[in-house]
């Protein structure tokens, strides 16, 4: 009979003892999906201020887009001048014939007054945007001009651009980007001298994207050798480089 006692007694010990490590086990999930459901709404509240941030961007741009198409007026009708939407940013499109003579990589003075609407509207909108300005050429090889190719001279066009933006239109230096892409991006087909005048230009892109804190260093904005571009041609007139 005690024999039977001791039988149960240690029957119902390791009925007990599994009890309590399926207690245990079941305690262990619980924890981890309660700590799932803190990680995964913490990844929802991220995601939803970053659409948050994302939108407020982009209506910003599409503010800043609409500034520029009254102040640009006379510029957008005499198409010397475009702005379109893309995802990369607002893309303020002029071509070269504005900006610079033929194989020249000095700004006209005729080409201040454009440059000062674009900066007026650029620091009123788009403090603290990263700013890139990209030179882009046709596909004529350099002869003239001593360049060593269409990417030095691209370079040197959005250097250009971008030393004005800060030196006298006061933009913050930390928010550009200088970048040359010569003939290698094209918008047109190269074959026609409208195509080619359409391709030589100086694309200023407003991203959506903040800068960051200005590092203690820096002094100045960075440049980029790009890889190429596109270039703006005078249709009627020979472009000498």
């Amino acid at each position: 009979m005690s024999g039977n006692r001791w039988i149960i007694a240690v029957m119902v010990l390791g009925v007990s003892m599994s009890g309590c490590a399926r207690q245990k086990e079941l305690e262990r999930i619980n924890r981890e999906q309660a700590a799932s459901i803190v990680t995964l709404n913490k990844e929802i509240a991220d995601l939803n201020n970053r659409l948050a941030e994302l939108s407020k961007a982009k209506s910003d741009l599409e503010k800043t887009k609409r500034d520029l198409e009254r102040k640009l007026r006379a510029e957008l009708l005499g198409g010397d001048v475009t702005l379109s939407m893309q995802d990369r940013g607002l893309v303020v499109t002029v071509l070269d014939r504005v900006l610079f003579d033929s194989g020249k990589a000095t700004i006209k003075e005729s080409a201040l007054q454009t440059l000062d609407k674009v900066s007026e509207i650029l620091n009123r909108n788009a403090r603290g945007n990263r700013i890139y300005v990209e030179g882009h050429t046709d596909n004529e090889p350099i002869r003239y001009s001593g360049w060593k190719s269409n990417w030095e001279l691209s370079t040197a066009r959005a250097t250009e651009v971008i030393h004005y933006l800060s030196e006298s239109a006061s933009i913050d230096p930390h928010q550009l980007v200088a970048s040359g892409y010569g003939e290698y991006h094209p918008v047109e087909d190269n074959s026609t001298a409208e195509g080619k005048e359409r391709n030589r230009r100086v694309e200023i892109v407003i991203s959506p994207r903040k800068i960051g804190p200005k590092p203690v260093s820096a002094k100045a904005a960075p440049v980029e050798a790009g890889e190429g571009s596109a270039a703006d041609v005078t249709s009627e007139e020979e472009v000498i480089k």
